[in-house]
């Protein structure tokens, strides 16, 4: 069995919180680590399990028995019960794991209900740093990292990818509220596919659509709040260059992405317009993800000049600030470094990383080139700093 990154990160969350919250996409596999961390579980989908909560509730609260409570936005009656439960005993902690598949943006109750009570982690499908076995990291990128969407069962690609994101629109979407029918939201998908790794320009799209931008920002707003989709900010710095401050549009799965675009294979995905933009996602995903695995605290942007000038993704982390620039190259040039230098100047970056296809890093701590597997191994490195600093204040 694969080891999710996040678990040492749950189990210290349970010794600190009366409820750990993970959310994360449907399917990204926030069942199979709660109940490989122990409980007693129950769908909130499920009319049956609603029941046995019900009865057993008096039971569940008075015992030693941690309970999981699986798709918790979809059952909102249980968030002030367990505000009841936790209040009347707020000495002990890791009570209740929730589980959930829209951001805690959308998560009204828990959010309300919960505040101060609870920790959120965020959940991803499989991460490059998860997977251990050669082949599965070498189809990581074109079929993406949901457990039952390629990267272990590579005959289900695409036609998983198409079943689950027909499920989102035609189902979970709805019931979120969003307020369009799933056959404008399949075409907005379409269209944020063919967007992916560009600036986010909600006027523009709405006028392809028919709608005006407060229509296209809402229906976004949900396909985010569904993990589907990142809006990257932009970075703002004290320049007299002009910057470009919209948002960067990024497919959270580049699995889901490929299936969007047609994609079925690495020799479609090399020869498709879109390959740079979603080597793009595919990496910046990948880091943020790690990020969010081992809870380092981070603040994530793009930086673009008026004048061409750009750093795919800035990461603030504690005293750290990176500059990143992602390739899909294995013969980086002298100029691609040079303006990554400059870029990184201009941002005031204490590190500035080169990732591409190159297949022998080379560098030092302040200035690398280096290939996905070593940047991520960078990037797990901010956890070490945060701890280290830790100790340090501590001591």
């Amino acid at each position: 069995m694969l080891r999710r990154a996040s678990a040492p990160l749950l189990r210290s969350t349970l010794r600190r919180f009366p409820v750990a919250t993970i959310v994360g996409p449907r399917q990204c596999g926030k069942t199979t680590l709660a109940r490989e961390i122990g409980g007693e579980y129950f769908d909130l989908e499920q009319e049956s399990d609603r029941v046995r909560l019900d009865l057993e509730w008096t039971r569940l609260i008075a015992g030693r028995t941690r309970v999981i409570l699986d798709e918790a936005q979809t059952y909102p009656a249980v968030f002030p019960r367990l505000r009841a439960a936790i209040d009347a005993d707020r000495s002990r902690n890791g009570r209740f794991i929730l589980l959930g598949s829209v951001s805690p943006a959308l998560m009204h109750s828990v959010s309300e209900s919960l505040a101060g009570r609870m920790a959120v982690i965020e959940l991803t499908p499989f991460l490059w740093t998860e997977l251990t076995a050669r082949p599965m990291r070498s189809r990581l990128w074109l079929m993406g990292g949901f457990p039952d969407g390629g990267v272990r069962r590579p005959a289900s690609f695409p036609q998983w990818a198409n079943s689950y994101l027909r499920l989102i629109t035609e189902r979970d979407l709805p019931a979120l509220g969003i307020p369009s029918k799933p056959q404008v939201t399949q075409k907005l998908l379409r269209m944020m596919a063919a967007l992916n790794g560009q600036q986010w320009n909600a006027s523009e799209l709405g006028r392809s659509m028919g709608v005006n931008y407060q229509t296209v920002t809402r229906y976004v707003d949900f396909i985010e709040g569904a993990f589907l989709l990142r809006r990257l900010p932009a970075f703002h710095a004290n320049l007299s260059k002009r910057l470009v401050k919209a948002p960067k549009i990024h497919w959270r799965d580049t699995g889901l992405l490929h299936a969007t675009l047609g994609i079925d294979s690495d020799d479609a995905l090399r020869h498709h317009p879109a390959v740079g933009a979603s080597w793009e996602s595919f990496v910046v995903e990948q880091a943020l993800g790690t990020l969010a695995a081992l809870g380092v605290p981070h603040s994530a942007f793009h930086f673009r000049t008026g004048d061409g000038y750009k750093l795919d993704l800035v990461i603030e982390s504690g005293r750290e600030r990176w500059a990143i620039d992602i390739k899909l190259t294995s013969d980086p040039s002298a100029n691609d470094l040079a303006r990554l230098e400059k870029c990184a100047s201009m941002v005031s970056a204490t590190r500035a990383i080169l990732v591409s296809q190159v297949a022998t890093d080379a560098g030092d701590k302040r200035r690398l080139s280096c290939g996905i597997e070593r940047f991520l191994g960078e990037i797990a490195s901010l956890a070490r700093l945060r701890d280290g600093s830790r100790r340090r204040a501590n001591g």
